[in-house]
């Protein structure tokens, strides 16, 4: 399981490489052709990591309820951050791997109920959770990146 996390951490050291040199402006703004922008985006990979890992282990998220109910699945973007506030969330962004790793190691994933996702894959266990939000993660970090050469 470590490498999964190191694939988690490395690819959100690759998203935040991605905002290097944008404007609060260019991350929230939202291309002809696209649903939402950058912002959402990075947000969005916090706020599903914690529901597919936590949540659905009746666990405690570790971002706020008001970033998962603007960011998660479904959603469009609301909201524009401060750049205080969009700090912080990069901050849960490469945080929240490492914290990840110690409670599984932990073993504090001990139930876990089953969800069946929007690619037909269904998530039974934290073990086959974890690389799934990895794979999701890399949609996004592709869409960040399409996105990007928009601006």
């Amino acid at each position: 399981m470590k490498t999964q996390f190191d694939i988690l951490r490395k690819s959100r050291e690759l998203v935040v490489k991605e905002l290097e040199g944008l404007s609060m402006d260019q991350i929230h703004k939202i291309p002809e052709g696209f649903k939402n922008n950058i912002a959402w985006n990075v947000a969005h990979l916090v706020v599903t990591q914690q529901l597919l890992h936590y949540k659905l282990s009746g666990l405690n998220c570790l971002c706020t309820d008001e970033l998962i109910e603007a960011h998660r699945k479904g959603t469009a973007p609301t909201k524009t951050f401060t750049e205080e506030e969009f700090e912080e969330v990069v901050e849960l962004l490469l945080g929240l791997p490492d914290t990840l790793q110690e409670d599984y190691e932990a073993g504090i994933f001990e139930n876990y109920i089953e969800y069946p996702t929007s690619t037909g894959f269904t998530l039974t266990s934290i073990e086959n959770a974890i690389p799934f939000n990895n794979f999701h993660e890399g949609i996004h970090y592709g869409i960040i990146r399409s996105i990007k050469k928009f601006l």
